[in-house]
């Protein structure tokens, strides 16, 4: 069932205006740059940045109950396959501790990246994409108290993503453990209900090449040539918490699988090339199984974890989805706190169950959506930054599928260690 969903969601993927969508962004950078300066501009703004406010508008609009929607399967997923053995609950404790270990990562790295390399100046523009009204982030006891919200709904229209993730995280537990006939007819419900903003929320990614162009128009007619340089920076700074993620991968098979580096390194060549060239863990799913063999992972093995793996697991969500609100938090001003970061991860573990096989465009905007709310970070700049996403969307699936192999090693070899 999970991998029939990823299959569906990769064939969505393949039909998005990626590219489209980086020519727009691309085509308003250049357009701002000639018209910054002109009596043209005004009027152009004046069509543009309406335009561009709707579209935004648009994307937000799904974020609630399509995150709300894929936490619920996902979760439950992850709960029954919890239930088919030690193999699997070895297997979960070792994805936990790596996506707890990704999350961790961004929080510590992330903020000493950006002092070392610091945001450019002219990226304040970034945040004149939208109207910016951040969430104020609560003190230690109020943060405490925060976590459980005493009306769902209420929490949902002044969208605290924190405590509505923990509500369906809960929801989602107990989803699980209904008797079959009532579960499975919860779970095709919200199946039903995700299908559906997938649906509406494609319908506005294949506008997003003219909502990217409105947006990126009025920030380059503010910021100049460094709008250019802006994106090159963040492009930088988010791809390196996913490289961290990626040598964490060579430890664990390392440590977790007894497999040396550069075997690991050696062996891994080819499903690596396959998820660069497609950036599709579920393509590159035939040559990690390939992968495996070579390594001598046990075929039962492998067969199980690395499909459950693709259906259930993304290694550099937390690192690389926290380090994108980490940026636009730096960019904001916005204070990170112990507790706003604690809210970041803690949001960025749970949501990374519920976007695992999505496609990129998308994955990008329910991701990282909720770990901003959660931090009180304003998520406007998110519309600008989704057009670049491809670019990073190469080292997540690099380091993903890199993950899928060294966790397969690593739950197979306490199976070799009891014969």
């Amino acid at each position: 069932m999970a991998v029939e969903k990823a299959d569906s969601d990769e064939l969505l993927a393949i039909r998005l205006p990626v590219w489209w969508t980086f020519g727009g962004l691309v085509a308003g950078l250049f357009a701002g740059l000639a018209l910054a300066g002109t009596e043209a501009l005004d009027p152009v703004l004046a069509v543009t940045e309406p335009a561009g406010a709707l579209w935004l508008r648009a994307l937000q609009m799904t974020i609630i109950p399509l995150v709300s929607a894929l936490l619920v399967i996902g979760i439950a997923q992850m709960v029954q396959a919890a239930r088919a053995g030690r193999a699997a609950r070895r297997m979960l404790g070792w994805v936990f501790a790596v996506l707890l270990f990704s999350g961790i990562t961004a929080a510590l790295f992330m903020p000493l990246l950006l002092s070392m390399f610091p945001i450019p100046p002219s990226a304040g523009t970034l945040l004149e994409t939208g109207s910016i009204t951040p969430q104020q982030v609560p003190g230690l006891a109020d943060f405490v108290t925060s976590l459980i919200a005493p009306n769902v709904i209420a929490a949902a229209a002044e969208t605290t993503m924190l405590p509505l993730t923990i509500f369906f995280a809960l929801f989602a537990v107990a989803v699980a453990r209904l008797p079959g006939n009532q579960r499975d007819t919860l779970l095709n419900v919200f199946r039903a209900l995700a299908n559906a903003m997938l649906t509406i929320i494609g319908w506005v990614l294949w506008i997003a090449p003219l909502g990217v162009f409105a947006l990126a128009l009025g920030v380059a007619s503010r910021a100049g040539g460094g709008a250019f340089a802006t994106l090159v920076h963040y492009i930088l700074v988010v791809s390196a918490m996913g490289a961290i993620v990626l040598l964490a991968g060579y430890a664990l098979a390392w440590f977790g699988g007894g497999i040396a580096p550069l075997r690991f390194a050696k062996a891994m060549i080819p499903a690596q090339a396959v998820a660069v060239s497609t950036q599709s863990s579920l393509a590159s799913l035939p040559a990690m199984l390939a992968v495996a063999r070579r390594l001598g992972v046990r075929e039962s093995t492998a067969d199980f974890v690395l499909p459950l793996a693709v259906a259930i697991f993304r290694a550099t969500s937390p690192a690389m989805n926290l380090a994108v609100a980490i940026y636009v938090a730096t960019l904001a001003g916005v204070e990170l706190t112990p507790a706003t970061l604690g809210a970041g991860i803690a949001v960025a573990l749970v949501i990374s169950v519920g976007s695992v096989s999505l496609p990129g465009s998308i994955s990008f905007v329910i991701s990282i959506g909720p770990i901003a709310l959660a931090m009180g970070v304003p998520i406007e700049p998110l519309a600008l930054l989704v057009a670049v996403e491809m670019l990073p969307d190469i080292m997540r699936t690099l380091a993903n599928v890199t993950l899928d192999v060294a966790v397969a090693a690593a739950t197979d070899r306490p199976e070799e260690e009891s014969v």
